[in-house]
């Protein structure tokens, strides 16, 4: 293994050798692919995995049953797999497990999970910025976006190509559906819908979260898809009905993979044991 000091977040050596900086403390154990960069003052513990072409920066600590994918980018001083901030952890040998091309920025915790044979997990191509953490067994779907400072309570999850906000707290056992859109300092203690926007101190639904939605094309090729997304939102949140009969109505008709999707999230929502919903304000979308 090389053994090069260096500063470069990219510096993958062109025979795809290991780099690792003579400050960094890496266990024997510990299974390092190639084109994997460590950087000064690092820890790596002797259960760590890392995939290939990784970079792990300057004083990053790795540690616990902790498996990280191929191309994560990791700022300085994130501290990953560590045990979970949990009075109810007895030792368990629980795991943290990355997926491929996140990046970490600085100072972000992620624990791993409470109990035996759980995870705390995190798919591919999020990122996640300074100051965040991830409490146990929180599991992360691909292409989230997490601002600054976001502190995330247990058993949280968060669908594909949400983005979250800045300086606001999530709330134990909370959902937070696909491309959904949560605004900065939001009191976020309800499960979140897809597609929706919220924001406020508590949370609160505003409408659909236009923006996502278009950049995720939808309004392109198939806007009939989203005229349906709306005509359901409406029905579920802004009618007379309540919820449970909104969706007895909606899943009356042959609804597209939006629609139905969301249809889905709420009935799970409602289900005794779930947090259940945000409500809604009496704003138009």
């Amino acid at each position: 293994m090389a053994m090069n000091q260096f500063r470069n977040p990219t510096a993958i050596t062109a025979d795809r050798s290991v780099q690792i900086h003579s400050s960094a403390v890496v266990d024997p154990s510990a299974e390092i692919d190639y084109g994997v960069v460590v950087g000064p003052g690092a820890v790596v513990g002797p259960e760590v995995k890392i995939g290939s072409e990784s970079w792990i920066g300057p004083h990053v600590v790795l540690d616990g049953r902790l498996t990280i994918g191929a191309k994560n980018r990791i700022f300085p001083g994130a501290c990953l797999g560590l045990e979970p901030q949990d009075l109810k952890y007895r030792g368990a040998p629980t795991e943290v497990v990355i997926g491929d091309g996140n990046t970490i920025r600085e100072c972000v915790t992620i624990n791993r999970a409470t109990g035996e044979g759980e995870q705390t997990r995190i798919g591919d191509q999020n990122l996640l910025m300074a100051y965040c953490h991830l409490g146990h067994n929180c599991e992360l779907g691909n292409g989230i976006v997490m601002s600054n400072g976001i502190q995330v309570a247990g058993h949280v999850l968060i669908e594909d190509r949400a983005v979250i906000g800045g300086c606001l707290g999530i709330h134990q056992f909370v959902h937070i559906g696909r491309l959904a859109m949560v605004g900065g300092m939001t009191r976020v203690d309800r499960d979140v819908p897809p597609y929706s926007l919220v924001e406020g101190h508590p949370g609160r639904l505003r409408g659909l979260n236009r923006v996502g939605l278009k950049r995720s094309g939808m309004d392109k090729h198939a806007g009939c898809e989203l005229q349906e997304l709306q005509e359901i939102w409406m029905l579920l949140f802004r009618s007379d009905h309540v919820i449970a009969k909104g969706l007895e109505l909606a899943n009356q008709r042959q609804l597209m993979p939006a629609a139905k999707h969301l249809c889905a999230f709420m009935e799970a929502s409602i289900r005794k044991g779930r947090r259940g919903p945000m409500p809604a304000i009496a704003s138009i979308n």
